[in-house]
């Protein structure tokens, strides 16, 4: 036989693999209904256990773990394939065509908008760039935020993710599992920090440093050179700046930003001292509810996966079908202590491409496992 005519064979395999595969969903499919009638659930271990055990012994030595792959793909195909028409699909399809429909053309140009710290504060340099006037309110922490924002308080708020040089910011990560927010909008900040003395005071004359936990992160080695210093944290860096211009003492800097030298009335020691000039913050910008503005090209979702070998396989190879580029996974630890991890995904796509319309939909409806975060446009 020679490469040709082993191709036609394949080809006519290939079409013969399609129709019994159309076959195989469309009966999986009707299962599905006559479960949600019956009330039964989507999963069956016991089957597919059966079912796996089965076809891998009857494959042979060789090809024993490709048959196991193929399989378990099949189920799970077939399984996202039966959520479609579950209530917890139809419910999220109706919620993201609703904010698709309605969400306006332009982003407001001023909301009301909460940020932790105070003026001064990265966060509200971040605001200052996604909205031209925000109406700020300014709180003590990440979940005066996000509670802000859940109950109405503010329409959106700010808030660090990530950083380039010290990486997630956990606070924000580990309140993003309590609280319903959606992400609206999000930007790269430069984070330029500077050292600031109170007037008339010098470098020299320090001997404690204060500063939100990522400015002390991010500014590692420029602590280090000042010596034997002591380091303590603040709310913000903003905060920082504000207890050095009240506290009357010369041996205390903050660091923070230039910008907070003019509000509190502070001398500029040192500038630039991060440990990299590629010293970016990501933030994102949340809302109650969804809105999906024009342009949006980028999807955030979070959630848990079975533990049990390949399910994280089968889940990415869901993206790459589809020619999605994932730019972020991350997981954390769950709090429940049972060795179930909490995943992070950002990719670039749309709600409006049908195929990750489908697959986000059959992620809802998968028991709650995952959650839906935003389809929005970095600036």
């Amino acid at each position: 036989m020679d490469i040709s005519n082993a191709r036609k064979e394949i080809d006519q395999i290939d079409e013969k693999i399609l129709e019994l595969f159309s076959r195989r969903m469309e009966l999986g499919k009707q299962i599905g209904k006559l479960k949600e009638i019956q009330g039964l659930p989507v999963e069956n271990p016991l089957r597919e256990r059966e079912i796996l055990l089965k076809m891998t012994r009857e494959s042979g030595v060789e090809l024993q773990s490709s048959a196991g792959i193929l399989f378990s793909t099949l189920f799970e195909l077939s399984k996202a394939y039966q959520r479609r028409s579950t209530p917890e699909a139809s419910a999220f399809a109706g919620r993201i065509r609703e904010s698709l429909e309605n969400t306006p053309a332009l982003f407001p140009a001023t909301a009301k908008v909460g940020c932790c710290g105070i003026p001064g504060a990265y966060a509200q340099l971040a605001a200052d760039r996604l909205f031209k006037l925000a109406d700020i309110i300014s709180f003590n922490d990440f979940s005066g935020v996000f509670q802000a924002v859940e109950k109405g308080l503010c329409r959106y708020g700010v808030l660090p993710i990530e950083n380039s040089t010290s990486g997630t910011i956990d606070q924000v990560c580990d309140l993003m599992r309590d609280h319903k927010f959606y992400i609206v909008r999000s930007c790269r900040l430069q984070v330029k920090h500077a050292l600031l003395l109170a007037p008339g005071a010098k470098i020299s004359d320090v001997k404690e440093v204060i500063s939100h936990e990522q400015g002390l992160k991010q500014c590692a080695n420029f602590i280090r050179q000042l010596g034997n210093v002591k380091m303590s944290t603040a709310g913000s860096t903003a905060m920082a700046a504000r207890i050095v211009s009240e506290s009357g003492r010369k041996d205390l800097a903050a660091i923070a930003s230039s910008e907070c030298a003019a509000i509190y009335s502070l001398a500029i020691g040192a500038a630039n001292i991060q440990d990299r000039d590629s010293n970016y913050t990501r933030f994102i910008c949340i809302s109650r509810e969804p809105e999906i503005y024009p342009g949006a090209s980028r999807i955030s979702i979070m959630g848990t996966l079975p533990h049990k070998p390949g399910s994280l396989y089968r889940l990415l190879a869901r993206f790459a079908v589809l020619g999605v580029n994932l730019t972020k996974l991350e997981s954390r630890p769950g709090r429940d202590g049972n060795f179930e991890y909490m995943f992070y995904f950002d990719f670039e796509a749309s709600l409006h491409e049908p195929g990750v319309f489908t697959l986000l939909t059959e992620l809802a409806a998968d028991g709650g496992n995952f959650t839906f975060l935003g389809n929005y446009q970095e600036i």
